[in-house]
């Protein structure tokens, strides 16, 4: 296994940021895994998937509250970890911190010129938690030419409450939800509005991306995800959703990470 931690100048962020990647090479086979791929079965380039923090979180944090290393290694699968701060992975063009494109266009670029990662529709995932759940669907399905599978797990999915002016948070000011996703009124049809992603993808025909997403029933966000895969059955978009006991923490993360990465190894038999 090999984790690296960089930074590298952002033409989207016009600044340096940084982002932890997480390769299987060169695992060590002294001690065999029923299952796991030996050295000489690891194939390159290797499947990607662009792993996204949530609210208040870093590039380490999947790393630090997860066995995502140790699952990368066993699903042979590189894992990339950007810095998106709190931006929900949108485009704030106010003060030119464009993280949608970091995430579907510049960071992709970038790790396959460094790293020998696929370059297949098919082989790129996105996913991520919490506020990184909404960037993961919202990217996924926006840049469905891109990514082949969205795993999105306790998503922030509130952008039907902030255009409605009831999403209350302590921890977050009005300020900050008008800043982010603009005026209230223009978020619903927008590119921010899944809703929206979901049927233009149907009515156009669009490349639809696996899609895996599950809540914990004592998750403050369980509704959003509920009305989400509501959304997703209307519309007859074909998903996987789980409830299962769990609040927004990290051992949820960790366990439904792992099983959605055994669902996709299954999707890619």
């Amino acid at each position: 296994m090999a984790v690296f931690t960089f930074t590298f100048f952002s033409t989207s962020l016009t600044r340096h940021t940084e982002v932890t990647a997480i390769l299987p090479l060169d695992v060590p086979n002294f001690l065999p895994v029923p299952g796991m791929p030996g050295p000489g079965e690891r194939k390159k380039p290797f499947r990607t998937l662009y792993l996204l923090h949530g609210y208040s979180g870093t590039h380490t944090d999947w790393l630090k509250g997860t066995r995502i290393e140790q699952l990368a290694m066993f699903h042979n699968v590189a894992v990339i970890c950007p810095s998106g701060e709190n931006s929900f992975y949108l485009d704030d063009l106010n003060r030119d911190a464009k993280y949608s494109t970091l995430i579907c266009e510049e960071l992709i670029e970038f790790t396959r010129r460094v790293f020998p990662l696929s370059h297949r529709r098919e082989d790129t995932l996105i996913g991520g938690l919490s506020m990184g759940g909404y960037g993961a669907i919202r990217n996924g399905l926006l840049r469905s030419d891109v990514f082949g599978t969205i795993i999105a797990l306790s998503s922030a999915l509130i952008t039907d409450n902030v255009a409605k002016g009831v999403e209350k948070n302590p921890v977050v000011s009005p300020a900050y939800f008008l800043h982010t996703f603009g005026p209230p009124e223009k978020i619903k049809g927008s590119d921010m509005d899944p809703e929206h992603l979901i049927n233009r993808i149907v009515s156009e025909n669009l490349p639809r991306p696996n899609l895996y997403v599950a809540c914990g029933t004592e998750d403050p966000l369980l509704e959003p995800n509920r009305q989400f895969h509501g959304w997703l059955e209307k519309a007859g978009y074909d998903h996987v959703y789980v409830e299962e006991p769990g609040m927004h923490e990290w051992g949820f993360w960790d366990r439904h990470i792992e099983k959605a990465l055994i669902w996709y190894n299954n999707l890619s038999k």
